[in-house]
């Protein structure tokens, strides 16, 4: 009976090291998916839909915000309106397999556009992707929610929030700094 009991137990507990380990292991093979722009493998780890909801959220309170909307009358209804069509162009740009890759490595979409990341001795020669999540700080929100934040170039936090679904682990939402994009708003 010991036996069964013992057994039982170990069992529960590599159950808990493997739950407990799951955003980690997550996490690595999203890093190593970038660092082999491999987008199919990341699409693996990432509940695009999800994201898509909250950057498209984030996004359009901070233009609304930016542009002081208030949203009444028939002005604000209409630049209310715009602002959600500018929200959704960004979003559609941000929540892809290549969009979530630039904002893990900490690049933005002007800092691609520019040449960022292009060698100075090969211009056209590709760079690979650095480690983006090298510096993250790692912490448990609750059994099943997972947080990994990386500070931007300017310091800026980029939290990025996995759950938890059965065994496994998804990143679900991707929390940006818009505070820089709402400076200069009075």
């Amino acid at each position: 009976m010991k036996k069964w009991i013992a057994l039982v137990v170990v069992l529960a507990l590599a159950l808990a090291g493997w739950i407990a380990a799951g955003p980690f292991l997550t996490v690595n093979a999203i890093r190593e998916a970038i660092a082999a722009e491999d987008t199919a493998a990341l699409s693996e780890h990432v509940d695009f839909p999800s994201v898509r909801r909250s950057l498209r959220a984030q996004v359009e309170d901070a233009l609304a915000r930016k542009a002081g909307i208030d949203g009444e009358g028939t002005f604000g209804a209409l630049a209310l309106g715009l602002v959600n069509s500018a929200a959704g162009g960004i979003v559609d740009v941000l929540a892809t397999p290549a969009g979530i890759g630039a904002v893990l490595q900490g690049r933005g979409l002007i800092h691609r556009i520019s040449g960022g990341g292009i060698s100075e001795d090969d211009p056209y020669a590709h760079q690979p992707p650095s480690d983006p999540l090298r510096d993250a700080k790692y912490r448990f929100e609750s059994p099943s929610r997972f947080t990994a934040t990386v500070l931007t170039a300017d310091g800026d936090p980029v939290i990025f929030v996995l759950e938890r679904e059965g065994f496994g682990w998804k990143l679900t939402d991707i929390r940006l700094p818009l505070k820089a994009l709402l400076a200069g708003t009075g």
